[in-house]
């Protein structure tokens, strides 16, 4: 199966037009050259994309009320994994590490204790995400904190382009599973990170460490591409 519902191209977002109109409203300088790099064209060839694979570890799931306690970022194409190049950050949180975060990430109270704030972090993180588009597994989280984070800061969000793997394996099952299956409420196939690498034989990592999740969410993206889409599939088909 590839690519067997292209976007139309009049329904692929327009990034580029909205980099402009943000940099133009923009107060904060940071933001503004962020945003003044811009980002490629909704017609571009995946094959010639920058991306940025990212994840965010934080001491809860609700960003209006917890907060990010690190982040991984691993710059990729299609053809390379650019490890010599990857950051990663402990935080210090806004809000307590809870006995259950701590138990889900594994970072401790003793390690934020010195710890970066997320205004310290926020030059180097918009500087590594210029001109790139972003890669998660699971978008809902990594721009509602990186929103949130932002917006606390700044008095200002933070928008940026993003290709889900997540949402890509979601809809390649939904593909499979059919219609009269999701009408006889068949279960879907888990779309998690580890069970999605697990479909193109990918390696088992150890889950929850935000460089580690930024390896294995590049490493997705590489096999979804060459399994299911072809290397002229413009990017726009594939992010939100």
């Amino acid at each position: 199966m590839k690519d067997a519902k292209p976007i139309p191209p009049q329904q692929m977002l327009d990034w580029c037009a909205k980099f402009k109109a943000l940099a133009a409203k923009t107060r904060h300088a940071p933001l503004r050259k962020y945003y003044q790099a811009g980002v490629v064209a909704a017609q571009t060839p995946i094959d010639q994309v920058q991306f940025l694979a990212m994840d965010v570890e934080t001491t809860g799931l609700n960003a209006q009320t917890h907060s990010i306690v690190s982040i991984g970022l691993m710059p990729f194409t299609l053809k390379r994994i650019q490890c010599g190049q990857a950051r990663y950050w402990v935080l210090k949180p806004t809000s307590e590490l809870s006995e259950k975060s701590v138990t889900f990430h594994h970072i401790t109270h003793t390690e934020i204790l010195n710890a970066p704030t997320f205004q310290e972090v926020l030059n180097p993180l918009l500087d590594a995400m210029e001109g790139k588009v972003i890669v998660v597994h699971y978008r809902n989280i990594e721009r509602a904190f990186l929103g949130q984070a932002t917006l606390r800061l700044l008095k200002e969000g933070l928008e940026f382009p993003v290709i889900d793997t997540m949402q890509l394996e979601a809809r390649i099952h939904r593909q499979k599973l059919g219609w009269f299956a999701r009408l006889m409420r068949r279960s879907q196939a888990s779309i998690r990170l580890a069970d999605s690498r697990a479909r193109y034989n990918l390696p088992a990592y150890h889950a929850h460490h935000a460089l580690t999740d930024a390896l294995a969410t590049a490493e997705l993206l590489q096999a979804q591409i060459a399994t299911l889409h072809c290397p002229s599939t413009p990017v726009g088909t594939l992010w939100n």
